[in-house]
């Protein structure tokens, strides 16, 4: 069995945690900085994924370490599960094998569930694309639905091209 450590370099007093993970028997210590919010997962935690193998273990100082939500712990723990391997968190001693495995998973589950969802993003509505349709006579309620953006966003940047084409 091998046993992968993982420190999120950001959060952590990185010596001390990688000599807990080497004291706790881990042959390869790898360490990143956490990814940006909004990312999926760090680069580094995702090829120590799909490097993992069957039998394998992946070893954390802490649980937040994995992600920053339920939802994404989850996540990297379903992912090591369909590779055959599990987890160890140093602190607080838990592991994904057997009845805590099992205790853990249903903690995971229960806050993945109460966790606002991920706010989704407007992406900016651009000032010619509002222009474009109210000139083609598409009203700004319409126009709001087909680029995604709220009703007020359209009517600022209505009064905005206004305002410059005063000037």
């Amino acid at each position: 069995m091998l046993r992968i450590g993982y420190v999120r370099l950001r959060d952590a007093d990185t010596a001390a945690e990688s000599a807990a993970l080497k004291s706790a028997g881990c042959q390869v210590i790898r360490a990143e900085e956490p990814a940006a919010p909004g990312a999926d997962e760090a680069a580094t935690l995702g090829s120590i994924i799909e490097f993992i193998g069957e039998g394998d273990q992946l070893v954390v100082a802490r649980l937040d370490h994995l992600g920053s939500s339920g939802r994404g712990i989850l996540s990297v723990l379903e992912r090591l599960e369909a590779r055959g391997a599990s987890l160890h968190v140093l602190e607080p001693q838990l592991t994904s094998l057997g009845g805590d495995g099992r205790a853990l998973r249903a903690a995971l589950e229960a806050v993945a569930t109460i966790e606002p969802a991920q706010a989704h993003r407007r992406r900016p509505a651009a000032t010619q694309e509002i222009r474009d349709l109210q000139q083609a006579g598409v009203g700004p309620v319409e126009i709001a639905r087909r680029l995604g953006v709220s009703r007020m966003t359209v009517w600022r940047k209505l009064k905005a091209v206004e305002a410059n084409a005063a000037h």
